[in-house]
């Protein structure tokens, strides 16, 4: 079995991502970063990128080619409180759905190593 297929598949990825989602649209600083006014299609690529990378459908692939995702966030100002920030609704998005702590602490240190390497601007002073 996949990662994704262990975890629960797409109803434990989507439970994720909406509690994610739920404190980004309250969020004063990542709340910019996300320019369409329904964060719902945000949430679906979301949802199918981390599908695809954790072993479940390919259709993020199929739908918008690689990845690239400091690319696709270069736009945006993400800064070490941005990080900090998404991993904190992140987080609780990985309580939400209550993993076992293997499971929990595999996706928590890959959340943790990909926002550090979406960082691309300073703090303000």
């Amino acid at each position: 079995m996949s990662f994704y297929e262990e975890i629960g598949g797409r109803a434990t990825i989507q439970r994720i991502v909406e509690v994610f989602y739920e404190g980004v649209a309250t969020d004063d600083l990542l709340r910019p970063m996300y320019p369409e006014e329904d964060l719902a299609p945000a949430a679906e690529r979301f949802t199918m990128f981390l599908e695809q990378y954790w072993g479940g459908p390919t259709t993020y692939s199929e739908q918008r080619g690689h990845p690239r995702l400091r690319m696709r966030h270069a736009p945006f100002p993400v800064t070490a409180e941005a990080k900090d920030r998404w991993l904190m609704h992140f987080r609780k998005g990985l309580d939400a759905v209550d993993l076992d702590p293997e499971h929990d602490a595999q996706f928590w240190g890959y959340v943790q190593h990909a926002a550090q390497f979406m960082i691309n601007s300073a703090d303000p002073i």
